[in-house]
Parts: C-alpha cells; sequence; structure tokens
C-alpha cells in the first residue's frame, strides 16, 4: 500500500501556517529532509513520526493513513449538505456543520474556503468590525490557500477575503491591488473562443455567457439605482420596476425570450429592496408576485433549453425555481422577512405560489 505520509505533512504543515523551514526547525532537522518528505523522494525515519504527529495535533494513525479518496467524498457530502441548509434558511445549522468540518478536515482547502465565509456572513459581508476581529484567523487561512492550493476558483476566493481584510483596516488601495490579481470574471469567455463558431461547442459557450451575464448585469443595473443617495424610495421603485417592464416586454418578442433572466433578476432585487426598507405591504406582494411570475416563464423557457435549464439547476440545486423562492421566503430568519409573515395578505400571496 502506497503511503500517502508526504502529502499528508504537506497539508497539515500548510494548515498550521508553518514553512517548511520552520517545521524542520521545530524538528530540528534539515529544511531539505522536509522537503524530501513532501516530494515523496523519502518517508521521515519512524523516530519523527510522534513529534509530527503532537506538531500537527493529529495521531500517528491519521498521519500515517489519511485516505483521500474517502476524505473528498465525505467532504463532498459536507459541502453538499452546507448548500441545502443555506437553501433551506437554516444558518444556524449551517454554520455548526461547518465549524465541525473545519475541526475534522483543516488541511482541505474548500472546507477552509466556506469556513472563512461563513465566518464574515457570507461574500458580500463587508462588516469591518467581524471582519479585523477575526483578521488573524482569516489571513492564516488565506495564506495557506494561497500557498498551497492549485484550484483556480478557491484561490480567488482567498484573494477576495484578503483585500476586504485590507479595505476594513482602512487601505482601499491596498485592497484594489490585491483584487487586479483575480482571473478576470469573464473568464469563461476564453473558453467560448477556443471553438469555431459553427460548432456546437461555440453555441454552448456562448448561450451560457450570454445568460450568465444577463442576471450579473440586470442585478447590477438595478442596483445602480437601489443605492442612488440621491433618490427617494418612491422614485426608487418606480424606476426600477420601470426597468423590469422593459424587459418583460423584450422578452415577449420571439427569440428574445431570454430576457426574462433579466425581469427576475431586476424585481429580485426591488423586492429584497422594498423588503428591507420595510415598505408598505401592498408593494412587496405586487413586486413578489411579478417576480414568481417571470419565475414562471424561466422555468417554462427552460423546458426547452437545456443550457437554461442547466444554469437554473447549477444556481439554485432546483429546477423548480417557484418552490425554490417560497421556501426561502417562508424559511428566512431575517426579521424583516418575519415580520412579512405576519401579515395575512402575504401569506396568501405565497400560497399561491409553488408547492
Amino acid at each position: 500500500m502506497e503511503l500517502n505520509i508526504g502529502m499528508n505533512i504537506k497539508r497539515l504543515r500548510l494548515a498550521k501556517g508553518l514553512t517548511q523551514e520552520q517545521l524542520a526547525e521545530l524538528l530540528t532537522i534539515s529544511t531539505a529532509a522536509v522537503s524530501k518528505w513532501e516530494a515523496k523522494n523519502t518517508y521521515p525515519d519512524i523516530t519523527m513520526l510522534f513529534p509530527l504527529a503532537e506538531i500537527f495535533g493529529v495521531t500517528v494513525d491519521e498521519l500515517l493513513g489519511y485516505d483521500e479518496a474517502k476524505a473528498k467524498a465525505d467532504v463532498d457530502k459536507i459541502i453538499a449538505e452546507y448548500q441545502r441548509l443555506g437553501v433551506d434558511g437554516r444558518f444556524a445549522e449551517r454554520t455548526k456543520l461547518i465549524v465541525g468540518a473545519r475541526k475534522k478536515y483543516p488541511h482541505d482547502y474548500r472546507i477552509m474556503t466556506k469556513y472563512m465565509w461563513d465566518k464574515v456572513g457570507g461574500e458580500a459581508g463587508n462588516n469591518a468590525e467581524i471582519l479585523l476581529k477575526n483578521k488573524d484567523e482569516l489571513t492564516q487561512i488565506c495564506d495557506c490557500i494561497l500557498e498551497g492550493c492549485t484550484q483556480d476558483n478557491l484561490r480567488a476566493e482567498a484573494i477576495n477575503m484578503k483585500a476586504k481584510l485590507l479595505h476594513a483596516a482602512g487601505d482601499t488601495q491596498a485592497a484594489l491591488d490585491v483584487l487586479s490579481k483575480l482571473p478576470a470574471w469573464h473568464a469563461p469567455m476564453v473558453k467560448e473562443q477556443l471553438f469555431a463558431k459553427d460548432t456546437d461547442e461555440y453555441r454552448y459557450w456562448n448561450k451560457k455567457n450570454c445568460y450568465g451575464l444577463m442576471d450579473v448585469m440586470s442585478i447590477k443595473l438595478a442596483r445602480i439605482i437601489r443605492f442612488d443617495p440621491t433618490l427617494s424610495i418612491d422614485e426608487k421603485i418606480k424606476h426600477i420596476e420601470s426597468m423590469a417592464e422593459e424587459f418583460a416586454e423584450m422578452g415577449s418578442k420571439q427569440n428574445l425570450e431570454f430576457f426574462c433572466i433579466g425581469e427576475q433578476a431586476i424585481y429580485a432585487v426591488l423586492a429584497e429592496m422594498l423588503t428591507m426598507e420595510n415598505a408598505p405591504i401592498d408593494d412587496v406582494i405586487r413586486i413578489r408576485e411579478k417576480q414568481f411570475v417571470a419565475m414562471e416563464r424561466m422555468m417554462k423557457l427552460a423546458e426547452n433549453d437545456s443550457v437554461l435549464k442547466e444554469q437554473i439547476q447549477s444556481t439554485y440545486k432546483t429546477n423548480d425555481i417557484v418552490a425554490w423562492q417560497k421556501k426561502r421566503l417562508l424559511n428566512s430568519p431575517l426579521p424583516q422577512f418575519a415580520r412579512l409573515r405576519e401579515d395575512p395578505k402575504y401569506m396568501e400571496m405565497l400560497n399561491r405560489w409553488g408547492r
């Protein structure tokens, strides 16, 4: 049986935030010896096993017998459960799960990434107090990922967190400089360009990118208005709703049906704004109804559009996005959503949608 001890030493060393030189110093051996272990050129002497296990806080059996395939399958299961709990609005259970996973798999980069974002309230979390309170732990995690992980998406997450920490500390320019190291956000376009324009592969990536950009662009357009300090709440409602109606009009035309993606995204931004601003219940109900209608159009379009169906499944982990949204609104622990659920008219509206 092949020993994985060299791989384990590297993983555990990085999880501890140690360099090869620092580990060698703790063991009073040469840095070259540690390097050879990790490169699988040699195995550590048996007398080194207990000191190594003690440094890493694991058993000798764990040090010797790490089953990568079994661990990966378990991590896959944990990540899937973590996402499901988020969809269900069970955030306390989700946090408990990822904290336990972090202790069980301190060396797993996917667990590290989920854990660090959970720590700060998600990727949109920009609370400076929370970020700075956890700065040392988050920095160690980011450094570990950037030093040892080869997956671009996880490295990008670490870069993003590093930028947030810098911004929270008041060094915005340094944060912007760090973010400049990220791969282009439109990287999927590169895949599109690999293929000749008369191929199925090109058509797939072209449509996939179009749908993704439609969703992102629509959200950002709506947020331009939402966060405009010169507009009143009534003006924001008017402008964003008007924008969504224009998208709906475009989506009613042949071969432009996919504009319902943007329509849904804009109504989602507006509905969230109304909810968070404690707007009149009738406004919230009207906009949520329009969002549900747009979602139904997306689902109908996806019946004959495999790319849109794939995107919906990837984003929402279900094909029934109406039921997903209804479940989310019924389970959100935020007080603004709880307030809405106390209104009979709102609940009557929700009960008309989904299963």
